[in-house]
């Protein structure tokens, strides 16, 4: 007797208690992602460095609108979409940094050909 009057005023404690444990493990599940958001800052930094504002600017454009959305996601504590969101501006800022880059060296390029151009004909109008 004595223990099921003990089980059946403990009941909704146990309850009680069982549901606070699953709330705050739904709380911690995901680890707020302040590392990530740092990297993809700085990837989109080194894009504007690399003069993707110029070069490459729908790129760019991209990534910063990610990393906003993603701070948004932040401040509101959705932080598996903030992790998902930093992560796709850290590779668009990155491809917009190798294409401000491939278009720079596509330019020294261009700039090469021409003064190669420019010596020939002068090369050949000493010749003739």
């Amino acid at each position: 007797m004595y223990t099921s009057r003990h089980s059946a005023h403990h009941t909704p404690l146990l309850g009680l208690v069982a549901g606070t444990v699953f709330f705050l493990a739904a709380c911690t599940s995901a680890p707020v992602p302040s590392d990530q958001m740092a990297v993809s800052t700085a990837a989109l930094a080194s894009a504007v460095s690399a003069g993707a504002g110029d070069l490459a600017p729908a790129d760019l454009k991209t990534a910063r609108d990610k990393l906003d959305r993603a701070a948004a996601a932040m401040t509101a504590r959705n932080y598996d979409l903030a992790r998902a969101l930093a992560m796709e501006a850290e590779a668009d800022a990155r491809l917009a940094e190798v294409r401000a880059r491939s278009a720079k060296a596509q330019r020294g390029a261009d700039e090469v050909d021409e003064a190669r151009r420019v010596l020939r004909e002068e090369m050949n109008r000493k010749t003739q």
